[in-house]
C-alpha cells in the first residue's frame, strides 16, 4: 500500500488551498480538531468538506523501543450531518530499539465511521457511536496502547461554563497471532480557551491485556486557530505506569479545506 504518497498528496493539497485562499474571506467553514488528544470529539466536521489531521510525534522510553518518531495523517469527511466517514494512517515510524539499532517502517493504516446519536445542546452532551477497523497491518513498534483489529466507541461532548468536555469509552480486540483479547479504555479531556490560545488538560487510561497491566497518561496542550479552517497545535503526554510510555511530543495542524465537494440541500445542515 502506498501511504507516503497518499500523504503527501494531502499535504500539497493542503498547501494548495492555503496559497490560494484569501484571509478576508467571511464564509470560511470551521475545522473541528480531533488532535492533540487522546479523546475524540463527539461531534462531526461539516458536512462536504475534506478535513485533514497531520502532526509528528516523538516518543521515549517504551517497552518495546529506545526512541521512536511517527508522522500521523488522519482525513475526514461528514457525508450527512449525523455521519462522518474518516482514514488514519502514519506514513512514516522511525524507532530505535534497546540495543541501538535503528528501523524505517509505514505504520498502520484504519478506516473509521462515526455518527451522532443524540445532537446535544446547552442543557445536555453530544453523543456519538464510532467503529474503526484496521486495514493495513504493519510490523512497525507500537506505543503503549498496543494496536488493534477493531474498536467501538461512545464518545460524549459538551460545553460547560466556558470549558469544553470530550470523554470517551473505548473497547478494542487486540490480537497477538492467534491470541483475541479485549482492551478496555477511558479518556477524559477539558478544554478552556485563553485569548487566542485554547489549553488542553487529559487523562486517560487503557488495559493491556497481554501486559497483564494498564497504561496511563497526563497529556496537556496548547492549540491556537489561525483561521476559522486552520488548527495548529502542540504539547506532551507523561506516561504514569511501569508500562507506559514515559514521554511523548508532538505538533501538528488541521486543516479543513474551504471548498465543499458537493452542494447541500438548504436547512440540511444541523
Amino acid at each position: 500500500m502506498k501511504i507516503v504518497p497518499i500523504f503527501l498528496l494531502g499535504m500539497l493539497s493542503v498547501l494548495a488551498q492555503l496559497s490560494s485562499a484569501q484571509s478576508g474571506t467571511t464564509s470560511e467553514p470551521e475545522a473541528n480538531p480531533g488532535r492533540p488528544t487522546v479523546s475524540t470529539p463527539a461531534t462531526l466536521t461539516p458536512v462536504g468538506y475534506l478535513q485533514f489531521e497531520n502532526g509528528v510525534l516523538f516518543a521515549q522510553g517504551s517497552t518495546e523501543f529506545s526512541n521512536r518518531i511517527g508522522v500521523s495523517q488522519v482525513t475526514k469527511l461528514s457525508v450527512l450531518p449525523r455521519l462522518e466517514l474518516f482514514l488514519q494512517s502514519e506514513p512514516l515510524a522511525i524507532s530505535q530499539s534497546k540495543d541501538n539499532q535503528t528501523a524505517v517502517h509505514e505504520g498502520e493504516v484504519f478506516a473509521g465511521v462515526q455518527s451522532v446519536l443524540f445532537a446535544g445542546d446547552e442543557s445536555r452532551p453530544t453523543v456519538s457511536i464510532s467503529y474503526v477497523r484496521r486495514a493495513h497491518t504493519s510490523v512497525a513498534p507500537e506505543l503503549d496502547l498496543g494496536t488493534f483489529r477493531q474498536s467501538t466507541s461512545i464518545l460524549l461532548s459538551q460545553d460547560i461554563k466556558g470549558f469544553h468536555f470530550d470523554t470517551n469509552g473505548i473497547l478494542t480486540e487486540q490480537v497477538q497471532g492467534a491470541i483475541r483479547r479485549a482492551q478496555f479504555g477511558q479518556t477524559l479531556s477539558i478544554s478552556h480557551s485563553l485569548g487566542k490560545f485554547t489549553i488542553s488538560g487529559e487523562v486517560w487510561h487503557f488495559s493491556q491485556p497481554f501486559e497483564k497491566g494498564n497504561t496511563v497518561g497526563n497529556l496537556w496542550a496548547v492549540s491556537r486557530a489561525l483561521r476559522k479552517n486552520l488548527v495548529v497545535d502542540g504539547g506532551f503526554n507523561r506516561g504514569l505506569t511501569r508500562t507506559s510510555t514515559r514521554w511523548e511530543t508532538f505538533a501538528g495542524f488541521t486543516y479543513l479545506l474551504p471548498h465543499r465537494l458537493w452542494m447541500v440541500r438548504p436547512g440540511s445542515q444541523p
